[in-house]
């Protein structure tokens, strides 16, 4: 089968040509329809998230049909958290997310960017009617995590999104759905971002670095970059909430106790649960959920990366393999 490899930090994916793997005991051998590009896939090029066996094949946002077995010729959807152990105090308490033995798709286990992948069969997910597989990619990891962090803003009716990309466009659209106001915030200049967040429905577009109409109650920061973190709590009301979003960011400058008092908290999201994942798959065809994407062929992948890098695209990147 034909594949993208991570060979190393700093190093371009390399083009390989790879055995179709045999599934084991409880996993499902899947022929790779779409796999979404993620910004966690650029953390791992950069090494500011450890490969730690490489080569790997990267990719977490996967859809792809069963193979073998009583379930060939389902769909189904692989997202980033591949494994648990089952039997620590967080995989028993609802927390799996937290497991300290948990294996990621695309880091620990070889990822989508190939033409067959191997995954657990409780880990993964039955993909909603009416999703085409590029279309439904974001949603098991951009959708999932944005679903998880606005669980995290509790009952806000005011929410910032830090970063108007793959998460953010969709979660502005679940939040539209429920009736609350979204405000977006860009880097300053980026008239196409705001321009794509206005048409999902948002309140208010701007610059990062400008006061939103009204004081938020949540603020969800997807963007990597530390710096927003105090830019958000100056913009949240008491009681409010800023919640990190991302794998991986950049270090957060000090700011003044006056920002976070009066109640406000600063907390972080990681991986995710499978309920999260069946509840929003869910939720996601009766708001219904559109996902804008910009496709690649599968030796696309850097050229892929690089364009989410540079910002060259709205929505979402997915690779799409060939029928």
């Amino acid at each position: 089968m034909r594949a993208m490899a991570f060979e190393g930090v700093g190093r371009p994916l390399r083009a390989v040509e790879r055995a179709i793997p045999r599934p084991g005991a409880g996993q499902l051998l899947l022929r790779v329809e779409a796999c979404g590009v993620c910004r966690t896939d650029l953390h791992l090029l950069d090494g500011e998230v450890a490969v730690a066996d490489p080569p790997r094949i990267l990719g977490h946002q996967i859809v792809g049909v069963v193979q073998d077995g009583a379930e060939s010729g389902r769909r189904v959807g692989v997202p980033w958290l591949g494994w648990t152990c089952g039997a620590c105090d967080y995989c028993t308490s609802g927390r799996e997310n937290l497991c300290p033995r948990a294996r990621f798709t695309g880091c620990d286990i070889d990822g989508g960017m190939a033409e067959y992948a191997l995954a657990d069969e409780r880990f993964c997910f039955p993909i909603p009617a009416g999703y085409p597989s590029a279309q439904a990619a974001p949603l098991l990891c951009a959708g999932l995590i944005g679903y998880r962090a606005l669980g995290m803003c509790a009952g806000a009716r005011s929410i910032g999104l830090y970063g108007f990309g793959a998460a953010a466009h969709i979660v502005a659209q679940v939040c539209r759905h429920e009736q609350r106001r979204v405000y977006a915030f860009t880097r300053a200049g980026d008239r196409q971002a705001q321009a794509f967040a206005l048409e999902l429905g948002a309140s208010w577009a701007g610059a990062s670095e400008e006061a939103p109409p009204e004081e938020l109650e949540a603020a969800i920061v997807f963007a990597p970059d530390g710096s927003l973190v105090p830019l958000a709590l100056r913009a949240l009301a008491p009681g409010g909430t800023v919640v990190c979003a991302g794998i991986h960011m950049s270090e957060i400058p000090a700011f003044p106790y006056s920002s976070l008092w009066q109640e406000r908290s600063v907390r972080s999201v990681a991986n995710l649960t499978r309920r999260d994942g069946r509840e929003f798959l869910e939720l996601a065809p009766r708001v219904p959920v559109s996902t804008r994407v910009a496709t690649y062929p599968l030796e696309a992948a850097n050229e892929a990366l690089d364009d989410l890098r540079a910002g060259r695209f709205t929505g979402a990147a997915v690779i799409v393999l060939d029928a």
